[in-house]
């Protein structure tokens, strides 16, 4: 039998594969369906958009923060995936009354890995959870050896407005771009500290990248931020690409390959002009 051990510390043993699983995770329901395991989900958040047959083929159980526990109770299932993060554990301790509830948090890339395999492990699907993770281990070379060849970059990553507020250090995120080269400016002040028009300009990082979500920020917004004799360099950045841990990691670092690389080369070039040496 199968020992494994969840986000929360909560062992399960699984003896047969889930076959009625409710997901309140969006990035975890695409995982599912890129394992083939999709016909097991019968319930979903209405932000699992990706793909976008997941909120027509499954029932729609409410958001990630607010599932309707009643109905997911009525669909029978015998697993269900949340988040440490996006979902409140209030609503975990209610649904661990209906069935087994896998917690999953990946803090980094390593953590994402480990957490397809699990969810292959749980589905029954070890053959494409496996494939799966090959491939995301091949992108993850590459964008190694990319990086061998930059001189990497400092940034801010904004995920809010009104206030502004950057994804910290100890985050997803951070560890994504880190793996690209990035060094993250944030101030240490928590996971997702707010911070003023000032302290961005005081940071003074190599880019400011501009998430398209939770907060939609648009070139309206960069705009902004570029004011005049402002030398900030901003960037709208796929925010889904470099938050969501699974599947969309195949995608992500090729993303990130091509941004460490644009983005180093316009730091460099920017320091250059400068006079600075701090790299």
């Amino acid at each position: 039998m199968t020992h494994l051990f969840d986000a929360s510390g909560e062992r399960h043993d699984p003896d047969r594969p889930a076959r009625r699983v409710v997901s309140l995770v969006p990035s975890v329901t695409e995982t599912v369906f890129a394992l083939g395991a999709g016909d097991a989900l019968v319930g979903v958040t209405r932000f699992c958009e990706h793909p976008p047959e997941a909120r027509t083929r499954c029932t729609v159980v409410g958001g990630t923060k607010s599932p309707r526990i009643a109905e997911i109770a009525a669909l029978e299932p015998d697993l269900l995936l949340v988040n440490k993060e996006e979902n409140r554990l209030e609503d975990v301790e209610r649904l661990r009354e209906i069935a087994p509830v896998y917690v999953l948090y990946p803090r980094d890339l390593d953590g994402a890995i480990s957490d397809i395999e699990t969810l292959g492990t749980l589905l029954g699907h070890v053959g494409e959870s496996t494939r799966l993770v090959e491939s995301i281990t091949r992108e993850r070379v590459t964008l190694s050896e990319t990086r061998r060849g930059t001189a990497g970059f400092r940034f801010l990553y904004l995920i809010w407005k009104n206030p502004y507020m950057v994804a910290g250090r100890d985050t997803f995120i951070d560890a994504l771009l880190s793996e690209a080269g990035g060094e993250n400016g944030a101030p240490d002040r928590g996971r997702y500290p707010e911070v003023t028009r000032e302290e961005i300009d005081a940071i003074d990082p190599d880019v400011v990248l501009l998430s398209s979500e939770p907060f939609p920020f648009s070139e309206d917004h960069a705009r902004e931020l570029r004011t005049p004799g402002c030398p900030l360099a901003v960037r709208l950045v796929d925010g889904r690409l470099l938050s969501w841990h699974g599947s969309s990691l195949r995608l992500a670092l090729v993303y990130l390959r091509e941004l460490s690389v644009s983005v180093s080369e316009h730091a460099a070039a920017a320091r250059r002009s400068t006079g600075d040496h701090r790299r």
